[in-house]
């Protein structure tokens, strides 16, 4: 019988033997088929849980299931439905590239012949099949990140827990994996993800637990937490910008340099009313743009980062 959740986390907490908390009574649920946004500043208690849910180190206490499967009463069974991607390479640099996925599926009892279909598909996806003999310590930075995606995916598990999958990739690496990504969830693969490219959690992600100091600060839809975003930054570059810096009354501005000027609007307010204002002012508009992206404005505020 399928469980109402791919992941159920309740009371967890985790103390090292530093003394140091570094969770403090988690709770948490992910449906399946979710694309869910795990994020939190560094050392807010990420890593720990994701070493939590792979078994890498034991929880000081607290309940977690995966797919139904307590990790305290079937370690091994729970271990099969997760595919991992952690944040360091962590492959041997000598073997190739096909050899680490069919390895990879053989410790899940999955037959080299049964692998090799699988193994080619991966290599396809991820644009890695002219790397296929390739030792694994020759490739770039964004070929290695593929290949633990790779990895992580042969067995074909329920669940995939990207840890910082794009860091250190480049643009274009990065939205072909984002392209990848997002087909797989629509085939059913839930996925979660932690990244500080905020933006990309925003575009991607349905849903989002933000965890700061070992707590849960926000657990909620992505829509409904851009929702309480009460102001946004706008830069604006402006064309013949007037001899005395001008001010709004209705739109907190301040000026940049000479030709740049950075304008909030608050909640309620419009794309067209800011428009009136700037026309109002003498103001012409050469170029618009967003100071930081709406999820990391929330972030801040909800994270003590101010």
């Amino acid at each position: 019988m399928k469980s109402d959740y791919a992941i159920e986390i309740q009371g967890l907490q985790k103390t090292y033997s530093s003394g140091v908390q570094a969770l403090k009574s988690l709770d948490l649920r992910i449906e399946h088929g979710d694309f869910f946004a795990l994020l939190g500043p560094n050392g807010a208690g990420k890593s720990t849980t994701i070493s939590i849910l792979s078994s890498l180190i034991k929880k000081t206490e607290g309940k977690v299931k995966i797919c139904g499967v307590d990790i305290d009463e079937n370690q091994d069974l729970s271990k099969t439905f997760l595919g991992i991607v952690p944040q360091e390479f962590n492959f041997g640099i000598f073997e190739s590239v096909k050899n680490i996925l069919i390895n990879q599926a053989g410790y899940y009892g999955i037959s080299k012949s049964e692998a090799l279909p699988r193994v080619e598909f991966l290599l396809e996806k991820l644009s890695l099949q002219d790397k296929s003999t390739s030792q694994a310590g020759q490739l770039s930075g964004g070929m290695k990140r593929r290949l633990m995606i790779a990895r992580a995916l042969v067995h074909d598990p329920q669940i995939l827990i990207l840890d910082e999958p794009t860091a250190g990739v480049d643009i274009e690496i990065r939205r072909s994996m984002w392209e990848f990504l997002t087909e797989l969830n629509a085939n059913g693969k839930t996925i979660i993800l932690t990244t500080h490219y905020l933006e990309e959690a925003e575009s991607l992600c349905r849903n989002i637990a933000i965890i700061d100091h070992g707590e849960i600060v926000q657990n909620t839809s992505m829509k409904q937490l851009l929702r309480g975003l009460t102001k946004e930054t706008f830069v604006i570059d402006v064309k013949n910008p007037p001899k005395s810096k001008v001010n709004s009354k209705k739109f907190p501005m301040k000026w940049i340099e000479d030709n740049t000027l950075e304008v909030q609007i608050k909640k309620g307010q419009s794309m067209n009313e800011l428009f009136a204002e700037l026309t109002k002012l003498k103001i012409q508009v050469i170029s618009l743009r967003n100071k930081s992206n709406r999820l990391e404005e929330l972030f801040l505020s909800l994270t003590k980062g101010k």
